[in-house]
């Protein structure tokens, strides 16, 4: 790269070898890049994801819901690779037209009912089965307030310091500095929102917690782009509080094995199609890899 400041070009055109990391599976349109057909399984729910913050986001929801009884909340999670452009097949267009995961067909309803974006589909898990979705006016919108403020807040934590401090091909410091002021301002806001709630959006465990926690939990227990330290993550007290106690929920930590290919074998579960998989088919207990 050159050390002169850029000047942007009349017409902005395309290089296919820039985007850092992920440059290979960026592009400016949309649509299939190849046909092929999602499997289904036999289950209520089809989830086509893998377990980033956004993935893990509905896994952790399912889980949740089986934990409280919800057989219809049973599902099949196939595993989605993203790096190598599975998102971008006919039939995962099909369920997202937007090409990005998760992306849920819920086949217990005729036609099936797709849904994508991982806010929408916790509100649409959250009002199907009645759960994690307060009944009462005030606090069901202070969930919702909260489930759209991760909506908007987390491009600026994932696609903006994210990419800057740990992708992009080059350590820039205005950009970083950009992004570190905005994702330490917002850790600040959740921080002292805990500090007079036990959970996000009040006293109870909603969808704003299932939304949130992905995210800024991996932060500060640095799981993600290992800023922790450089974001001085273990000073905000009350969401670390948080972080803690949302992380001890056998859902929880169920919800974040699956679809995840990476670190720890054992905690790798690629697909999941029973509840007996946790238990069976984690990386560590097979041999090779399912595709």
């Amino acid at each position: 790269m050159s050390d002169q400041p850029y000047t942007p070009p009349k017409v902005w055109t395309w290089d296919s070898e820039s985007g850092g990391q992920f440059a290979n599976i960026n592009r400016p349109v949309a649509g299939p890049t190849h046909e092929k057909e999602l499997p289904r399984g036999k289950h209520p729910m089809q989830l086509y994801s893998q377990a980033t913050p956004n993935g893990v986001k509905v896994t952790i929801m399912l889980e949740e819901l089986l934990a409280l009884g919800f057989d219809g909340a049973e599902y099949d999670a196939h595993l989605i690779r993203i790096t190598e452009g599975k998102q971008f097949s006919s039939g995962f267009v099909a369920v997202n037209p937007n090409s990005k995961i998760p992306a849920l067909l819920d086949q217990s309803t005729t036609p099936p009912i797709r849904v994508f974006e991982s806010g929408s589909i916790l509100l649409y898990l959250g009002e199907k089965f009645g759960a994690f979705l307060p009944h009462t006016p005030e606090q069901r919108t202070e969930a919702l307030n909260w489930l759209f403020w991760q909506m908007g807040a987390a491009p600026y934590l994932g696609g903006g310091f994210g990419h800057f401090y740990a992708y992009a091909p080059e350590k820039y410091e205005y950009p970083i500095n950009r992004y570190a002021m905005e994702v330490k301002r917002q850790m600040d806001v959740l921080d002292q929102q805990l500090a007079k709630h036990q959970f996000i959006a009040g006293r109870e465990y909603t969808i704003a917690d299932i939304a949130i926690w992905p995210w800024y939990g991996a932060l500060v227990r640095n799981e993600a782009y290992d800023a922790a330290e450089f974001l001085d993550a273990q000073s905000y007290k009350h969401l670390n509080r948080w972080v803690g106690e949302i992380a001890a929920r056998p859902a929880v930590q169920r919800g974040r094995m699956v679809n995840r290919t990476s670190g720890d074998p054992r905690l790798q579960l690629h697909e999941r199609h029973h509840a007996s998989d946790f238990d069976t088919k984690t990386q560590d207990k097979i041999a090779g890899d399912d595709s």
